[in-house]
């Protein structure tokens, strides 16, 4: 199994950034995926959750209405967009397969101006 997050970077507060996870070696289709951060000094928490399907998302309250978590079977890709960051999003964002083990080596979020 392999996770490569990619997307990361620095941005100014209130601006945007899409986060992609690239899959393979399962079938990527048969499993949720989700999103955690890990902020400086802080433990790490779930962001976003999506279904096989996709049809059925989950977020945390506080980036609720600021992001959306998305995913294209057909390429094997989990996707974050992520809209009005704030400077409390700054963390390494990673990629995990639901109920698995499995995550990717991370990509690091940094709002600031």
């Amino acid at each position: 199994v392999q996770l490569v997050e990619s997307g990361g970077g620095l941005v100014q507060p209130g601006g945007s950034l899409k986060l992609s996870c690239a899959a393979s070696g399962f079938t990527f289709s048969a499993y949720g995926m989700s999103w955690y951060r890990q902020g400086p000094g802080k433990e790490r928490e779930l962001v976003a959750t999506i279904n096989a399907a996709g049809g059925s998302t989950v977020y945390a309250d506080s980036v609720k209405g600021r992001f959306t978590i998305s995913r294209d079977n057909a390429k094997n890709t989990v996707y974050l967009q992520m809209n009005s960051l704030k400077p409390e999003d700054t963390a390494v964002y990673y990629c995990r397969v639901c109920l698995t083990n499995y995550w990717g080596q991370g990509t690091q979020v940094t709002v600031s101006s």
